[in-house]
């Protein structure tokens, strides 16, 4: 009895965390373009692997191996006289990978594809049929934003956000319905993470995350989801601000706690990270309108390693005169994995006494709330 008990042990053990082998034969004699080679772009052991295979009488067969079901990447390469950039909509698709065999019938375009032996896939196909209505929405929006940028129309792109901020709560709403209606999903987890987002409010995904099967919580993804909540937990609003000490552009170690007193924004951002480089003059004016009436700025930058002087002249670049930490450890930052900053920029508003009391002010956010705050 004991044998066997191990044996289905080791027998789970494998499922969620042992290497899932899958396949996929593709048939693509319904493009009218001639498809030379496929290429396939999945994750495994944290990263993206690429691998490619040549068509052969209108016919691909792709194999690896995937720690856990997961979403994939294929695209097709052409035999043309004249080389044509790659068409997202029309040469890429997103496919779900699991350990299993996999057909795929192309038909007019590569990414018209219908794909069976995956239940796991056609989850995900149901589930991103219901999110194209928000796709043509935001491909609008960027339209829109492209043409507002180039007129250096800043109330326009701020109308626009509040648009594309109604898409993502429209997006979320489908996104728990359809959780909700099936935890137990093969993607349960994926929507739950789409759901999250990059700010995760633990208040709202805690209650769901219990609500996934074991499997899917010990699963190499369920267990990041898990480490993510923990922080997310302590970094909340109205949770004290977690306490830390990084060097500043001289060496010097500046503590999170040195600064209290003041209103305090904790600035996640980067020299290389572009839509931060936008935001800074907004930073910049909410700065030098209330630093005289209690409000301070720490910027806590993901720069990478042997690159401080880019650090620095991005610094004085944009104008940015408070004080700035770093690591320069790019996305392993100390103080960002502390405080779970998975995109940037980021940032955190921390009141006198340390307790955050606000995440992610963009643009006119920020001066309306340290107005109200500033009187």
């Amino acid at each position: 009895m004991k044998k066997v008990l191990i044996a289905a042990l080791m027998l789970v053990y494998v499922q969620i965390y042992g290497q899932l082998k899958f396949t996929i034969n593709g048939n693509v004699a319904g493009i009218k373009d001639t498809v030379d080679k496929v290429f396939i772009n999945y994750r495994f052991n944290g990263d993206w692997q690429q691998d490619s295979v040549v068509v052969t009488d209108k016919k691909y067969t792709i194999s690896g191996t995937i720690e856990e079901p997961s979403v994939a990447y294929i695209r097709a390469s052409y035999k043309r006289a004249v080389p044509q950039r790659i068409n997202q909509k029309r040469d890429v698709l997103s496919i779900y990978l699991e350990g299993t065999t996999m057909t795929a019938a192309h038909t007019d375009s590569f990414s018209n594809v219908t794909v069976k032996g995956s239940k796991s896939n056609d989850a995900y196909v149901e589930l991103n049929n219901k999110m194209k209505p928000f796709n043509v929405e935001i491909e609008q929006l960027n339209n829109q934003y492209r043409a507002l940028a180039a007129n250096k129309d800043e109330a326009g792109i701020a109308k626009l956000e509040e648009t594309y901020n109604d898409i993502e709560k429209r997006q979320n709403e489908v996104y728990k319905t359809e959780f909700l209606a099936n935890p137990g999903s093969p993607i349960a987890l994926y929507i739950l993470e789409r759901f999250a987002g990059y700010d995760i409010n633990a208040d709202e995904v805690d209650p769901l995350f219990a609500k996934l099967p074991a499997a899917a919580k010990e699963s190499k993804s369920g267990k990041a989801m898990t480490e993510k909540l923990n922080v997310a937990r302590i970094t909340g609003i109205g949770k004290p601000a977690p306490e830390f000490t990084q060097t500043d552009t001289l060496g010097n170690p500046v503590s999170l706690s040195s600064l209290r007193g003041k209103y305090l924004l904790i600035d996640f951002w980067a020299s290389w990270c572009g839509p931060c480089r936008k935001e800074n003059p907004n930073v910049v004016k909410a700065f030098n309108k209330y630093k005289e009436k209690g409000f301070s700025i720490l910027g806590v930058s993901l720069d990478q390693p042997n690159a401080k002087d880019k650090w620095l002249k991005a610094i004085h670049d944009d104008q940015l005169t408070w004080t700035h930490v770093s690591d320069l450890q790019y996305w392993k930052n100390a103080v960002a994995v502390q405080y779970g900053v998975q995109a940037i920029p980021q940032n955190f508003l921390i009141d006198p006494a340390g307790k955050i009391i606000a995440k992610n002010l963009r643009g006119e956010e920020l001066d309306k709330k340290l107005g109200e705050l500033l009187k």
